[in-house]
């Protein structure tokens, strides 16, 4: 009998749905972990399986330390799952798993370890076999079955089909994520642990953020807003179950869940991260947010008040206004507006005091509805970045704007 009047150092949380015979593999596994049994918990938080799932849980409870939770099936509701098992947790450290992930044995000791000396961390593991982008490997479901998860890691581990889907994006930086721009950006909850203190300070995931992806970004983003340090620990890992996945389905739930990540956070970098998800095109977030920033960085002295003033003759009364790439100084005659600017700090200054709305956008999608303006203004700050976003920043104009003009030379809407 597991000694189960301590307090427990970890309790890992496994959401499921319909997964019973791995989540009995997982469970398995989980009890030949070399961190004692009775130092860590596990908790399985049902999002509506209709299989065998509560008898699977149940048939292990003189092996693990368990507890099992669960929620009516409404559709995908990992967040809420996520949450109510974490609702129960009762160790320091919370340590969140796929359903469907077969366990290297010293995963537990090696997230626990992760945390010690470092009060304000969350450690992110591997996840072998996990990229959408390739088919499942064939006899990989065989082996993980017949096979411990080690043994299997030893015989596939050169396949690139088998690294996980953000290898390359960790190698660059030599797996050093803190090193990273976007670390938040690889924060994947397939294998990932952070202090309990921590989660419920954030708020836990977003449970509006429901199918498949982009609640577990949200979750490292707002962590590392808090003054979470993201770690990444590559012998920490697991081997995610081969199973097709349809992302013609999935990736429009990732890009629903992306827009509401923008809501609630409306400013360039998860602007940007949208508009290449509706363009199917994740991987190039970094690569366009140093753009930005070495872009910023060059206009930082640039004032675009004199083009805002001679626009601003053209203006009729009563019309209303947006500029995008206003800078940090707006000329008295502009009536009030909407400012849009990618320099926090300076469309901040530049309505101080005034009568305009501040908005920290690049212009590619803001959250101004549909025709809410009679002109939009696009000043020559967007100059730099015209290959890059000027399609994306004249779409964007024309949704919110009646009419668009383009104070900037060389900027074309052809």
């Amino acid at each position: 009998m597991i000694d189960s009047t301590t307090t427990p150092h970890a309790s890992v949380i496994i959401p499921t749905y319909n997964r019973a015979d791995l989540l009995r593999l997982m469970l398995e596994q989980l009890t030949r972990q070399t961190q004692p049994l009775s130092d860590f918990e596990v908790i399985v938080s049902d999002d509506g399986s209709a299989d065998d799932t509560a008898d699977v849980v149940a048939s292990f409870r003189e092996r693990l330390r368990l507890k099992y939770c669960f929620q009516e099936d409404l559709g995908d509701r990992v967040s809420l799952a996520r949450n109510r098992g974490a609702a129960l947790a009762e160790a320091e450290i919370l340590i969140f798993l796929d359903g469907g992930g077969m366990l290297a044995p010293d995963l537990v000791e090696r997230h626990l370890s992760a945390h010690v000396g470092a009060p304000r961390r969350s450690v992110l593991g591997y996840g072998w076999g996990y990229d959408p982008r390739y088919p499942a490997l064939e006899g990989l479901d065989r082996d993980l079955a017949t096979m411990r998860p080690e043994e299997v890691l030893a015989k596939y581990r050169d396949l690139p089909a088998f690294r996980d889907v953000r290898h390359d994006a960790l190698a660059a930086y030599d797996f050093e994520l803190e090193a990273m721009p976007l670390p938040w950006q690889l924060f994947f909850a397939l294998n990932v642990s952070m202090r309990a203190e921590d989660f419920h300070a954030v708020g836990g995931f977003d449970e509006s953020m429901t199918g498949w992806g982009g609640e577990d970004l949200e979750m490292g983003f707002k962590l590392l807003r808090a003054g979470v340090d993201l770690h990444f620990d590559k012998d920490n890992w697991i081997i995610e179950w081969p199973h097709e996945r349809d992302m013609t389905k999935r990736w429009p739930e990732m890009v629903a869940n992306t827009f509401k990540f923008l809501r609630k956070y409306p400013e360039p970098v998860i602007e940007i991260g949208y508009v290449l998800c509706v363009a199917n095109e994740y991987w190039r977030w970094e690569q366009c947010w140093l753009e930005l920033e070495r872009w910023s960085q060059q206009v930082a002295e640039v004032d675009v008040a004199a083009e805002l003033a001679q626009a601003a003759i053209r203006i009729g009364p009563g019309e209303r206004i947006a500029v995008f790439g206003a800078g940090g100084v707006l000329p008295p005659q502009l009536p009030p507006a909407f400012v849009a600017d990618f320099d926090a700090a300076l469309v901040r200054q530049a309505t101080a005091d005034t009568a305009h709305t501040p908005l920290h956008a690049l212009g590619v999608r803001t959250l101004l509805e549909d025709q809410s303006v009679d002109t939009v203004l696009i000043t020559s700050r967007l100059a730099g970045l015209w290959d890059t976003w000027g399609g994306h920043v004249l779409a964007e104009a024309q949704r919110i704007g009646r009419k668009v003009e383009l104070l900037g030379p060389g900027m074309t809407a052809g």
